[in-house]
């Protein structure tokens, strides 16, 4: 039968995927593969010149004395660079930096996380160093170019671990692109930023159908840097740029026509990778305009569009920040400001004003900052305040009433899995994100947070008799994907808000969960069957002072009371472990509410906190 399972999964991955991925993993298997037959030559250390003209605006303090990574790993800078192949964590070195890339694995180098090293080259201090050149700073262009020349003294071209993704050398396109125009020098870039452009377009070009198989950001994120990148070359006088930049249009336009749905919803099934992926096609977006070339075709502006308007309906207005939904490895790609890694307001408003021709938030704020770097004008209209919404194509309800703000995960997939969240509840009043996801951690990581961060137990939802909602078949692949039925949306004018799905896992378990808001009370009905022995109900709550009185728990503001129309088995509080940024965990309160049969458990939540 799991044979059976497996075979079934990999078919709903695509036939013409499985060929993409398993022409490039034979091809580097045989020795055949055009990109084991690329070369190229690094070097120089005249990347980029002092800018000629300046400009009004405080350069954020992130990279002058202490480095940062994954949004809030910091370590204090020295006057050398980096050492490009050290772990972020704890300074191991992966090794392997005079082998090819092919030949270095993934999942068993001596730093144990590759992201850990991967971090310091996606080059986001390039970015920096360029915005503090641009507002003033005489040190900062001689500062970027040792930097660039010792990074690649430290990485011969395709050799060692930092060449071993192109997504992560889509990246570092991405970002010299953007120093280039912070600096004023995208249009007449120096010949030594051509070259090191070019070898990075040279290491992904072979690889682009493996990258569209992925069905992921890598496909959006490449397609992108061969665009751009493909621009800045040819600028610079390398007559196949122009080639390079005809291809990842027209690869742009292909992926997000099939990864991005007309509802706006992505094929990740996570805020961060969302976020990402629409900073991408803003950036598109913004170099296609500042250099006068053609606008995008198809669906491209409607998707980008519905894009923005899904990540805008889902961040909280006063802090920017959003479930913490999904895979999250830590990218952001415009590191433009100082601003907290999760307020996602500063994309939502350059993403609107781009796609909408609207601003997304009425006052002027930090916001803005995005708009001002890369000037973009503030649009005079404003959008619509987000609402109640179903975005039935991605397999989402966000439900907004009364100071409340829910979102209920609708199992519902195109694409593959990567969290076991089905009927997971993510919970917002006055900013406070009181019943949360727990997040990723680490793609690699030891026992047991590999298998939990992913699992069941690390979201609202319930657990039936200790297995998952998925068969898990490999490290980022889950069998037997749970389909939602009986799904109904209201939201009526001046009343509630409610939303109901159910669905029946592998094991022929069945859950149906449906989410009032209406005033001050959000009331959650939870309807279970099918399990032989037991199933477990988790609350995740926000870090605070929590006192459980029976079937009632109390915290600051706000209540939970649980009732079953069966005998609760067990009610307890307890400490779990969540995750809010890339290899960042911490401890927070977890109710557990236990039943041994089928029943509905009803769990109504009170606040009382400003609206």
């Amino acid at each position: 039968m799991s044979r059976l399972r497996h075979l079934a999964t990999l078919l709903r991955l695509g036939p013409v995927n499985l060929a993409r991925v398993g022409a490039y993993r034979a091809g580097l298997r045989t020795g055949l593969h055009p990109v084991q037959r690329v070369r190229r030559t690094l070097g120089g250390d005249a990347f980029f010149a002092a800018p000629a003209a300046g400009v009004d605006l405080p350069a954020p303090q992130a990279w002058r004395t202490a480095s940062l990574g994954f949004g809030w790993l910091t370590a204090p800078l020295g006057d050398s660079p980096p050492d490009w192949h050290a772990s972020l964590l704890d300074g191991r070195r992966a090794g392997g930096a005079d082998r090819p890339w092919w030949t270095i694995g993934d999942f068993d180098l001596p730093v144990g996380d590759i992201k850990t090293v991967w971090e310091a080259s996606r080059l986001d201090w390039a970015v920096a160093f360029a915005q503090q050149a641009a507002a003033g700073d005489p040190s900062a262009v001689p500062r970027l170019n040792a930097w660039l020349a010792d990074w690649c003294r430290a990485n011969p071209a395709f050799l060692g671990v930092n060449w071993k993704c192109g997504q992560e050398a889509s990246l570092r396109v991405l970002h010299l692109a953007l120093a280039a125009r912070l600096l004023g020098q995208d249009a007449r870039p120096t010949a030594d930023l051509v070259r090191l452009v070019e070898a990075h377009l040279a290491r992904m070009r072979p690889t682009v159908a493996y990258a569209q198989g992925q069905d992921n950001n890598h496909g959006t994120s490449e397609a992108a840097a061969l665009f751009i990148g493909g621009s800045l070359c040819a600028a610079g006088g390398l007559a196949a740029g122009e080639g390079l930049g005809r291809l990842g249009r027209r690869l742009l336009q292909e992926r997000v026509a099939r990864l991005v749905a007309p509802d706006g919803s992505f094929s990740q099934h996570s805020v961060n990778y969302h976020r990402l992926m629409l900073d991408t096609l803003s950036l598109a977006e913004l170099w296609r305009r500042w250099h006068g070339l053609p606008a995008f075709e198809g669906v491209f502006m409607n998707r980008a569009a519905a894009a923005a308007d899904w990540l805008h309906h889902l961040v909280e207005v006063g802090t920017g920040d959003a479930p913490n939904l999904g895979a999250n490895d830590g990218a952001n790609l415009l590191p433009l400001t100082d601003a907290p890694y999760r307020d996602h307001r500063p994309s939502v408003q350059l993403a609107m004003a781009l796609f909408r021709g609207r601003a997304a938030y009425a006052e002027p704020g930090p916001h803005d900052d995005y708009l001002a770097w890369l000037g973009v004008a503030r649009p005079a209209n404003v959008a619509d305040a987000p609402r109640s919404r179903s975005f039935s194509d991605g397999g989402y309800a966000v439900l907004r009433r009364d100071g409340w703000m829910a979102l209920l995960r609708v199992p519902h997939f195109r694409f593959r899995p990567h969290h076991c969240d089905a009927l997971h509840l993510d919970l917002w009043r006055g900013g406070v994100n009181l019943l949360r996801d727990g997040g990723s951690y680490s793609y690699n990581a030891e026992a047991p947070w590999q298998d939990l961060f992913p699992g069941t137990s690390a979201h609202n939802t319930l657990s039936f008799d200790d297995h998952e909602q998925m068969p898990r078949l490999g490290r980022f692949l889950w069998g037997s994907w749970p389909e939602a039925d009986g799904v109904r949306f209201e939201d009526s004018a001046g009343g509630r808000a409610a939303m109901t799905a159910a669905y029946t896992d592998w094991c022929g378990c069945r859950h149906e969960r449906s989410v009032t808001v209406d005033g001050m009370r959000v009331t959650v009905s939870d309807r279970v069957a099918g399990f032989r022995a037991r199933t477990v109900l988790r609350w995740r709550l926000c870090p605070g002072a929590w006192s459980l009185d029976g079937q009632v728990l109390r915290g600051e503001g706000v209540q939970l009371a649980a009732t079953a129309d069966a005998p609760i088995v067990r009610m307890a509080l307890v400490e779990g472990v969540e995750s809010r940024r890339y290899l960042e965990k911490s401890a927070l309160p977890v109710l557990e509410v236990e039943v041994g049969g089928p029943c509905t458990v009803t769990t109504v939540i009170t606040a009382a906190l400003p609206r």
